[in-house]
């Protein structure tokens, strides 16, 4: 009876964990391959974090296009990174959150100044936050908030990005 109660105190937590890691990582990539498609669906907006225009530009009409995107930890990785407290070191994990919910709101502003017909997107700026849910005690899951905002520009039919200016999908 106690290898029975062993196996089931033991065997239970492991089998949830690596299910919690299967379930966890399928959802990551998932997420990962739909943000490829949307980057590559939007990467003819020109945009960069800088405040000047290009001089050749001619700026028809500008607005304010803002995107926001809160990813979450899944259990698995907040698991890890306790672990990862105790030693030190990169937090890994958490850094794929942070890029995935990054990647996401500039995707989301980039969709708000394409349904706007602007061809470039300046003076983006990024602003983060953490979220710990479960309390003050720093116990819980981890979420990652980005603040996604720049300028859209709709330009002169002749002005505007050349095609080596078009964005990658990365900052500029």
């Amino acid at each position: 009876m106690s290898a029975l109660l062993l196996a089931l105190y033991v065997g239970a937590p492991v089998i949830l964990l690596i299910l919690g890691f299967a379930v966890g990582k399928t959802v990551e990539l998932t997420h990962v391959r739909s943000l490829e498609l949307r980057e590559s669906a939007l990467a003819y907006i020109a945009w960069s974090n800088t405040r000047k225009l290009p001089t050749d530009w001619r700026v028809n009409e500008s607005a304010l296009v803002q995107g926001q995107a809160v990813i979450g930890s899944d259990h698995f990785k907040t698991f890890a990174s306790g672990i990862r407290n105790l030693f030190g070191g990169r937090h890994r994990s958490l850094e794929t959150i942070m890029e995935r919910a990054r990647r996401e709101a500039l995707i989301r502003m980039l969709a708000e100044a394409e349904k706007r017909g602007a061809q470039a997107v300046w003076n983006v700026r990024i602003e983060t936050s953490n979220i710990a849910f479960g309390g003050g005690n720093g116990k819980g899951l981890i979420a990652a908030e980005i603040y996604a905002y720049g300028t859209a520009l709709r330009l002169d039919r002749g002005f505007g990005p050349a095609p080596s200016m078009q964005s990658t999908g990365q900052p500029h």
